[in-house]
């Protein structure tokens, strides 16, 4: 039965990752797919080489690197660096658009493994900005130690 769930399961998010890949004027492709399977199933925000790891010789650097950045410009991922200044990515909010990203949240940083998180229960305070100044991005970041690394030292 756990087969069979796990087939209807994989099924529908094919399904979806078909629709947000037309939706926003993106060709299907199985590279394409591929990424957003894997990046969808992580807890934390994946980086590109780790992504590399994963794929294999399925798809070669130049291509996971475009679609890396065609998600990142349509609003599909966001970019966040972790403490090393390796970029990280993570699935968007649904209300992101290929103008203006909506992600909004802090991430936190773990000091010990490095990995990033989306806080999405934590809502931004409001920025009042003078009049003649325009806000694109938020970026709060958060640096502590996640819930493996904390039952690590304890």
């Amino acid at each position: 039965m756990d087969t069979e769930n796990n087939s209807i399961i994989g099924k529908k998010k094919t399904e979806e990752f078909n629709h947000l890949l037309r939706s926003n004027k993106l060709k299907v492709t199985q590279p394409r797919l591929r990424v957003l399977e894997i990046v969808s199933t992580k807890t934390a925000a994946i980086s590109q080489p780790e992504l590399e790891k994963l794929l294999g010789a399925d798809i070669d650097r130049v291509t996971l690197y475009r679609i890396l950045a065609s998600f990142e410009e349509k609003g599909i991922l966001h970019k966040i660096f972790d403490l090393n200044g390796t970029a990280t990515y993570a699935i968007c909010s649904t209300k992101c658009t290929e103008h203006h990203h909506h992600d909004q949240h802090v991430h936190f940083i773990c000091s010990v493994c490095n990995s990033v998180y989306c806080l999405n229960e934590i809502s931004l305070p409001k920025i009042n900005l003078p009049s003649n100044f325009s806000l694109h991005s938020i970026a709060i970041n958060a640096v502590g130690l996640c819930k493996n690394c904390q039952s690590e030292v304890q």
